[in-house]
């Protein structure tokens, strides 16, 4: 019998590692806003995690989603800052956008646009799926965009701006941000207003002479919120982060004439 010459098969192409963190053994658990619209926003990072090469890579901190309703309540704190202009004048952006979670939020609200800049691709290409998963829901109001791209060389656009930190990186990595839209700002007070929620690198904002703060304090997550991200926390093998009922936040604005 003459034997049948096997055809060899195409090898299946190697399915993409998830970052550490975001695997059912890291603990990982969707948050209930990503089981609600459908997006992926869930899941614990730690910063050594996140290294892609790059020179700021020693001081990411982690990625963690932020509590809708922190970024809710946080928003309306800084409407009774009572802006120079109308939040339709505003671009929000998001420095250390991660997979886009406050985004998705921002976009809720009249901007004139939003804007995240997120440096690891893995985490920028998810929210890019994202995005465009949320804006197929009707539910934005403003035009989203997401670049993949260094925080401390973003050059802010033209108008007023509303930036926001998670705490995504360490205090060298904040200063370069604070020095760059100086710059870009100066002349223009009150054109530029901070939220900075998990405020771990305040000093570094308090020491530089052109911001102001106007808020610092506590702010509240709902119950809905305390409950999945206690359960999201305390399933960490390593439980390296601990889950508070609030964040600590600050808000500044951009004062030097």
């Amino acid at each position: 019998m003459t034997p049948v010459a096997q055809t060899p098969s195409t090898p299946r192409p190697a399915k993409p590692r998830l970052l550490t963190g975001l695997a059912v053994k890291d603990g990982f658990i969707r948050h209930p806003f990503d089981l609600e619209f459908g997006v992926r926003t869930s899941g614990l990072i730690a910063g050594r995690h996140l290294k892609c090469g790059h020179s700021n890579d020693r001081h990411i901190t982690a990625y963690y989603g932020i509590a809708p309703s922190v970024f809710k309540s946080i928003l309306v704190r800084w409407r009774r800052c009572r802006p120079v202009a109308h939040i339709d004048e505003f671009t929000f952006v998001d420095l250390g956008a991660g997979m886009g979670r406050a985004l998705l939020l921002a976009s809720e609200y009249p901007f004139r646009s939003v804007i995240g800049v997120e440096l690891h691709p893995t985490l920028a290409r998810i929210a890019r799926r994202n995005l465009k998963l949320w804006r197929s829901t009707g539910r934005p109001q403003a035009p989203m965009r997401l670049i993949c791209a260094d925080a401390a060389a973003f050059v802010p656009p033209p108008g007023p701006c509303l930036a926001f930190l998670f705490n995504p990186f360490g205090a060298p990595v904040l200063r370069r941000i604070l020095a760059l839209w100086a710059r870009n700002f100066a002349g223009r007070p009150g054109q530029l207003d901070l939220l900075y929620v998990n405020n771990e690198q305040e000093h570094v904002l308090e020491q530089h002479p052109g911001f102001t703060r106007l808020f610092q304090g506590q702010v509240r997550r709902s119950h809905a919120d305390v409950v999945a991200d206690h359960r999201i926390l305390t399933s960490q093998p390593a439980a390296e982060y601990a889950a508070t009922p609030w964040e600590d936040c600050s808000i500044y604005r951009w004062t030097r004439a």
